[in-house]
């Protein structure tokens, strides 16, 4: 699995509010940890409510700062914008990968 370009294609259907693409991304029971909304959000379900909520809901858009990867690991560091109070912010993400899929991500804001 090639991590960047993972990234690369789960950023440009996170920007295009490509709903299934994006999900597909995540596997059958991925947990998405987001402290910064108070919640964990566990399967493709919740993540999806999490997105739809989040990303479509605020027309937030993702750009991409930094990219460090590993073994099946991948921390990214982004900048935010969209229809929310201050209209931009940093965040994080956290991923752990498994058979090509995302397994777990954090995600917080900075």
């Amino acid at each position: 699995m090639n991590i960047n370009e993972f990234i690369t294609s789960w950023l440009e259907a996170s920007n295009s509010y490509n709903t299934e693409k994006y999900i597909e991304k995540y596997a059958e029971g991925a947990v998405l940890n987001d402290p910064s909304v108070g919640r964990k959000f566990v399967g493709r379900d919740e993540i999806r409510e999490y997105y739809n909520t989040y990303f479509i809901g605020y027309k937030t858009q993702t750009r991409l700062v930094k990219l460090t990867t590993s073994e099946n690991q991948a921390h990214l560091e982004v900048d935010f914008t969209g229809e929310f109070p201050g209209g931009q912010i940093g965040g994080m993400f956290d991923f752990t990968f498994k058979n090509g899929k995302i397994a777990t991500v954090r995600a917080d804001l900075m």
